[in-house]
């Protein structure tokens, strides 16, 4: 039958300071374990033992969630409070594989990894540990990571989640990948939109199940939905293509005369409670199985924000310095959710067996996913001088990649041809319901466009978190708005705990090649935001000069881990200036002369970008025919050009410690005269203005947009002319 009723305090209960007396109904309801050894759920989600035993898992994880956060009279226990009994409900179902787009949601949510022993893995084995650990470095963050032992995805910023769970649902058919959402950052940003696009790309894709927390509420005042009647949203839903929408509202169940829509169920009678979590257990069975039977499903629990811990609405969100676990706020809430030694007993052991085993062993992203060999790249050589366009060099081996790898996928808001990768559509096709071979659209392609970046970053780099290959291109005037995902998933790869392909973009049509369109589409100081992360240790922006290099970055990318590779090039043709071999050795050492001559006083260009390049060599030859001695080389790869002691490379899981030596460093920056030049900010310079020996130095960089005629014409609006640069190295030269 099971385990039998603890008769002592459990030893992973050290550290609780309040227990209670069983509840009424505890021998009847609880004897033995709800889910039964062996099994990984609930036989029955009617059963009276199930209902009684789910609502114990709410009240324990709220109790956890109190006690946590009140060890450090900081964190956020209110938002989990009023969705306990969802998760609780999930678990007791089997579905453990459970993301959220709610960071405040954490400690909630590593006290579902305490009760089911997943922090055991990380020397977490009592409640007194999990106080001790929480919010402490090396210990439970204050906001969600990958790296915490079962913790599927992290979770910061609003508006993330979804994508987590549509890559999870993508890669692993038949498992449900429940994702709490909040009623104060539901549209943060475009979370409905993401998912109705994503539903009519993938329309037999169900098996992710949004659930979401309606308490009215966001952290500091009500819920912009608030107002909404329980038919109004479920009709906001529908809109959003969601053709199955189960809404659970406690103020259906309340016998305690609370007043307004959102109400409080911890405070009914215990039979209404036991009523309104069989709602919720039996509701959300019914909900798991229209989206694992090829509906798209949502959940909705309508409960007031704060249920069961020490305060209510926008109040409870936070705890401030005062919140201390003598606060009377604080010890009336714990006392309120105690529970007795055998009911914590009964508790761990339904969380442990729940979907096989601690989330810690049996969640998918707790294995690394097998990939499909990738054994051909057909690289093309560029003969030296020829002009290509670098970005459609790349766009043939993404072809080549995806027709190896079922799994792959492109993703781009703004269309791949405007960006001369068109032969990535040609090959791979876009994924869409209209058959059209004009536009190579069919509903089986692997390039997804929906028309934001956010959807697109966010389900690229899902997927390379949940282990899968992928591609996130987009227009570098454009990405700034997919770019809160793709930091957040680049740190979580520093931290996780398993291998998984690096997250891969491709940034193209760059300020230089928009005059025309005006500052609208010149935004170059996206470059700035990656040279800021390059000290995270596992970001590296790469540079390629030209198609070649091009090729070489990305084979040197797809063969890479848990790093963030950011590509930018041009997709105007340009001169080929590096061979294949040459291109590698490139992106190892971080940089490569480019052209070198003799003369007095040696004039050195350090360059940043391809189209560039071309007024530095207009100056090189005005300086070359003066007499100075020139060289030009191109930082293609900065991050291996800082100093080790720069970058924090020995805090990630897969560390990367190559960097150029002194030595070989001065051999490539060394002169009279150093001038950085970059068609974006001037940042990602900084590894070589650091470390150069140059006595003289100067950077040239993009200062703002303007509408142009021509490349040209937008690099001298921003004082980037060969004629500008040899007259500031003359300067600097004393001639």
């Amino acid at each position: 039958m099971g385990t039998p009723i603890a008769t002592s305090i459990p030893a992973f209960c050290e550290g609780i300071q309040y227990f209670a007396e069983a509840l009424p109904g505890f021998e009847e309801y609880a004897a033995h374990p709800a889910i039964a050894a062996g099994q990984s759920a609930v036989a029955d989600p009617g059963d009276a033992r199930a209902v009684f035993q789910t609502l114990l898992g709410a009240d324990a994880l709220r109790y956890l969630t109190l006690q946590m956060t009140g060890s450090k009279a900081s964190g956020h226990p209110g938002g989990f409070a009023s969705s306990a009994e969802a998760y609780a409900s999930l678990v007791m179902l089997g579905h453990t594989n459970i993301v959220t787009e709610v960071g405040h949601h954490a400690p909630g949510f590593y006290s579902a990894m305490f009760m089911d022993s997943s922090l055991e893995e990380m020397g977490i084995n009592t409640v007194q540990d999990l106080r001790a650990r929480f919010r402490e470095k090396h210990g439970l963050l204050g906001h969600l990571s990958g790296a915490i032992p079962g913790i599927l995805a992290p979770a910061g910023p609003l508006g993330q989640g979804q994508h987590f769970a549509m890559a999870g649902a993508m890669l692993h058919p038949g498992t449900l990948f429940p994702f709490t959402l909040g009623d104060g950052g539901m549209g943060e940003p475009y979370i409905l939109n993401a998912m109705m696009h994503f539903h009519v790309a993938f329309p037999a894709i169900t098996n992710f199940l949004p659930v979401l927390i309606w308490n009215g509420y966001s952290q500091e005042h009500h819920a912009m939905v608030s107002l909404f009647t329980d038919e109004e949203m479920i009709a906001y839903w529908k809109g959003h293509g969601f053709e199955s929408v189960y809404l659970v509202d406690a103020k259906n169940f309340d016998d305690a005369g609370q007043s307004g829509a959102f109400v409080d169920s911890t405070r009914f009678s215990m039979g209404n409670r036991l009523a309104f979590t069989r709602a919720m257990l039996e509701t959300m069975s019914e909900a798991a199985q229209s989206a694992l039977g090829g509906k798209l499903t949502a959940f909705i629990v309508k409960q007031l924000k704060g249920s069961g811990v020490h305060a209510l609405g926008a109040k409870s969100h936070n705890l401030y310095p005062q919140h201390t676990l003598e606060n009377v706020d604080v010890v009336e809430g714990l006392k309120r959710r105690a529970l007795s030694p055998q009911a914590w007993q009964i508790v761990r052991d339904n969380f442990s067996r729940a979907g096989g085993g601690p989330a810690a062993r049996t969640v998918v992203t707790e294995s690394v996913l097998a990939l499909t060999p990738v054994t051909h790249l057909p690289l093309q050589e560029f003969a030296l001088g020829e002009n290509k366009p670098p970005t459609t060099a790349m766009g043939a081996l993404v072809g080549a990649v995806g027709k190896q790898d079922a799994r792959f996928l492109v993703t781009n808001a703004d269309g791949n041809e405007a960006s001369g990768i068109g032969n990535i559509n040609e090959a791979l096709k876009i994924r869409h319901p209209t058959a059209d071979a004009l536009y190579h659209q069919t509903p089986n392609g692997q390039v997804y466009e929906p028309l934001n970046e956010d959807a697109c970053a966010g389900l690229a780099v899902g997927l390379a978190l949940f282990g899968s290959r992928s591609l996130w291109c987009s227009y570098e005037s454009f990405a700034i708005n997919g770019l809160p995902i793709l930091q957040t998933v680049t740190q979580a790869m520093a931290e996780l705990r398993r291998k998984t392909p690096s997250v891969v973009t491709l940034f193209t049509a760059g300020a230089l090649e928009q005059g025309r369109n005006g500052w609208t589409h010149q935004r170059p100081e996206i470059e700035a935001y990656f040279a800021a992360m390059m000290r995270n240790g596992n970001v590296f922006p790469v540079f390629p000069v030209d198609a070649n290099m091009i090729q070489a970055a990305y084979a040197w990318a797809l063969d890479s881990y848990n790093k963030g590779v950011i590509i930018t090039a041009s997709k105007s043709p340009l001169p080929v200036r590096t061979t294949l071999e040459q291109s590698r050795r490139a992106l190892a050492d971080g940089a490569i002369t480019l052209f070198e001559h003799p003369g007095v006083k040696t004039i050195v260009f350090a360059v940043v970008g391809d189209m560039i390049l071309l007024p530095v060599f207009e100056a090189a030859e005005k300086l070359k025919a003066a007499g100075f001695g020139v060289k030009i080389v191109a930082v293609v790869n900065p991050r291996r050009l800082y100093r080790s002691t720069d970058v924090a490379w020995d805090t990630c899981s897969e560390p990367d410690n190559l960097f150029l030596d002194d030595d070989h460093f001065n051999a490539l920056f060394d002169g009279d005269v150093l001038l950085g030049v970059s068609g974006g900010p001037s940042g990602t310079l900084e590894p070589v203005m650091l470390r150069t020996r140059a006595p003289k130095r100067d950077v040239f960089a993009w200062k703002r947009g303007e509408t142009t005629a021509s490349p040209a014409e937008i690099m001298g609006f921003n004082g980037l002319t060969g004629d500008n640069l040899a007259q500031r190295a003359r300067q600097l030269a004393g001639v």
